[in-house]
């Protein structure tokens, strides 16, 4: 399929940060926009598919934490089970890790689990680099030289960064060749002046949510592979599946239910699945995810993000992390990958889902 500037290119403006006024919002990709789960994963398996195709060697898929992580699982499913795919992480958990920055985030600091990545690294003939949009190429040259400092077998290894969508310059595009380092994309565009595009843009910040008690159902079920730490597509598919479609069937839904699934941060993949399996089943389904990213609110008709609250994370309690565009369903499933602590996060939520008129409210921890 080919997909155009106005199936995946909407843009909104960055809340408090200085370094890049604009975020571009991609509504296919179930992050900040609702969308048809079949939708989203359409897309990021028609990158896959692309891939593969060019590459199927590879057996080494790195996905960008956090708006690339389903990008990364979709894409690495269209390689062969055997292929290790792992996404980088801003969460805290004991191990060896390679950190790098990504200069215009609102959160700098990522880390690349680095266990085994070696071997992983010596399998693949090639690496690919998973992204939801590249701009200029700097992170993936950051990444890379770290790779190979730390890695030997990272030396002399042929890297592939692709996205969803490509804005890199000619410059830049040279900059990343003679870094080892070829593009691949869905969408190439030209750079532009984003910043223009939102300047005048009135946009205020989300809401703060007041914390109510509410009632919500636990949907217990066996935990799926770590991803932050590697795992083998073929074995995490699987895993997500059974999972999905053994809560699909707890869940009892009415045909054609009206169903918002929600990831939380960096667990996407998990709830996009499970809006698969449920718009299989015959439900009426959206998806999206809570993220870190402030974002304004602008309720004109022609600008992405309408609404948004800000929230406890799952992952700390302390942190802020935000959901947007919400609207009435009848039931929602809120996916998460949070081993502890969510619980003030999933209040928020509850709140903000409440106050959006959304009905019975479920919780999958996968």
């Amino acid at each position: 399929m080919n997909y155009t500037v106005d199936d995946l290119l909407r843009t909104a403006k960055r809340i408090h940060n200085t370094k890049r006024a604009y975020l571009l919002v991609n509504p296919l990709q179930a992050k900040h926009i609702p969308v048809s789960p079949q939708k989203s994963l359409e897309m990021m398996r028609t990158l896959g598919k692309l891939l593969y195709g060019k590459y199927p060697e590879s057996r080494l898929i790195i996905g960008f934490a956090e708006t690339a992580t389903a990008i990364g699982a979709a894409t690495a499913e269209c390689f062969p089970d055997d292929c290790v795919y792992i996404h980088t992480t801003r969460e805290d958990f004991q191990g060896e890790f390679i950190y790098f920055s990504e200069e215009h985030s609102h959160a700098v600091e990522q880390k690349l689990y680095a266990e085994n990545l070696g071997e992983h690294i010596a399998r693949s003939k090639e690496i690919i680099f998973i992204d939801d949009e590249i701009s200029t190429g700097k992170t993936l040259i950051n990444i890379a030289e770290q790779l190979r400092a730390e890695i030997p077998k990272a030396v002399g290894k042929e890297f592939i960064a692709a996205s969803i969508i490509n804005r890199v310059s000619s410059e830049n595009e040279a900059r990343l060749l003679s870094a080892g380092i070829k593009t691949e994309c869905l969408l190439k565009l030209p750079f532009g002046n984003y910043e223009e595009a939102v300047k005048d843009i009135e946009a205020s910040e989300a809401e703060k949510i007041e914390t109510t008690s509410f009632d919500y159902i636990v949907l217990d079920c066996p935990k799926i592979p770590n991803v932050r730490k590697g795992v083998k597509v073929g074995d995490y598919k699987r895993a997500v599946r059974e999972i999905t479609e053994s809560a699909a069937k707890k869940l009892g839904l009415p045909e054609k239910a009206d169903v918002l699934v929600l990831g939380t941060e960096e667990c996407m993949y998990p709830a996009i699945i499970l809006g698969e399996v449920l718009e299989e089943a015959g439900a009426k389904v959206l998806c999206h995810s809570a993220t870190r990213s402030p974002i304004g609110i602008n309720a004109a008709e022609n600008y992405p993000i309408k609404s948004g609250y800000k929230l406890a994370s799952f992952y700390e309690s302390k942190r802020e992390t935000f959901i947007y565009n919400l609207s009435p369903h009848d039931y929602v499933i809120v996916v998460s990958d949070s081993k502890s602590g969510f619980k003030k996060g999933m209040e928020d939520l509850c709140a903000a889902l409440k106050k959006a008129g959304c009905g019975d409210i479920y919780f999958l921890g996968v």
